[in-house]
């Protein structure tokens, strides 16, 4: 069968299985992982999970590694809108070399953390990583605004309009290949379950920027559960942090599907109140266990990511105008053209 007679539905699903078995191969790891003398949590800014000493060869591998992977998965998105530039059911050949691109690199890290361990971590803040993925996630909310709106299915104006929202649509492949390659290669593949359920989403990430350009890459099912794997990840990684902030990225997160994210999804409105129900009932129980002042918590992963739409939103805005003035000031004055006659052909 050729590639291009394989539905994109059929790979994704293949791909997810891929991803999954990767997973199960990293906790399997834990049995012969050889870790280096980890040094103590020093706090929310320090990454345990590297070298206690850097190696110079080691970081040289490992950023030449993440540059190929990052260059080689733009550039095959680049390839996509000059050359297939169209939506099919099927994969385009291109998908299918992005799907294999991305499978090598994968098992490269796998291989480079068994070996070497390091990874990104060593040269980067822990904060460069976390910012990436919220801004893809705050970019979604701000490119999926015309479609499933903002707050219970309303579209919210946000600063450039419609125009900056069809940048956003238009160039958020290179961003995500970015956000995801980069938090890829930060960390180490480590056993932990919070590392696994990261190096799951990245991995489904991978899938999603690989397929590009099928039908299976706008499935709005596929798509929101995505969106929503950061719910778990980010409860279960703060469930085992010292701090405990489990309810509020937890349930941070459940209220930007409550708002948000289920309105995209043509669900029934009594499957919406139903789902709204369950999510009010379960505050409630936290509530009534831990005390109202988990309640404070509640506002802070919503209220930042949607008035990081807004700022996102400002900032395109602001670089367009910045682009079209430049433009302007660099695109000489034509001299007048002659009216074209009503009766003569129109040019391509």
């Amino acid at each position: 069968m050729k590639v291009t007679d394989l539905r994109a539905s059929r790979a994704l699903l293949g791909a997810i299985a891929a991803g999954l078995l990767m997973t199960g191969l990293i906790a399997v790891s834990a049995t012969w992982l050889v870790r280096p003398d980890l040094l103590p949590d020093a706090g929310s800014s320090w990454y345990v999970w590297q070298r206690p000493e850097r190696s110079t060869m080691i970081m040289a591998g490992v950023w030449a590694l993440y540059a190929l992977h990052q260059v080689g998965f733009w550039a095959l998105i680049w390839y996509g809108q000059q050359r297939v530039r169209r939506y099919s059911d099927r994969l385009h050949v291109v998908n299918a070399v992005a799907l294999a691109f991305n499978l090598v690199f994968v098992l490269l890290h796998f291989a480079q953390t068994q070996l070497w361990y390091d990874a990104l971590a060593q040269d980067v803040s822990i904060w460069s990583s976390q910012f990436s993925v919220i801004i893809l996630l705050v970019w979604v909310l701000l490119m999926e605004n015309d479609r499933r709106g903002l707050a219970f299915g309303k579209k919210v104006p946000t600063p450039g309009g419609v125009g900056v929202r069809a940048w956003a649509r238009k160039y958020h492949g290179y961003y995500f290949a970015w956000a995801a390659v980069y938090t890829f290669w930060y960390h180490p593949m480590e056993t932990t379950t919070g590392h696994l359920i990261g190096f799951l989403y990245m991995f489904l990430i991978l899938v999603q920027g690989s397929l590009f350009l099928t039908r299976a890459h706008v499935n709005r099912w596929w798509t929101v559960t995505l969106e929503v794997m950061v719910l778990f990840h980010g409860a279960i990684v703060a469930l085992n942090s010292p701090k405990q902030l489990w309810f509020q990225f937890g349930w941070g997160f459940a209220t930007i599907f409550v708002i948000t994210q289920m309105h995209g999804l043509g669900l029934a409105r009594w499957v919406k109140w139903l789902i709204g129900l369950a999510y009010v009932g379960s505050v409630g129980l936290v509530v009534s266990q831990l005390g109202m002042a988990k309640l404070a918590t509640l506002p802070r992963v919503p209220a930042a990511e949607y008035v990081g739409v807004f700022i996102l939103a400002a900032i395109f805005a602001l670089g367009l105008w910045i682009a079209r003035r430049i433009g302007s000031r660099r695109t000489p004055t034509p001299d007048p053209v002659p009216a074209t006659p009503a009766d003569a052909p129109v040019g391509v």
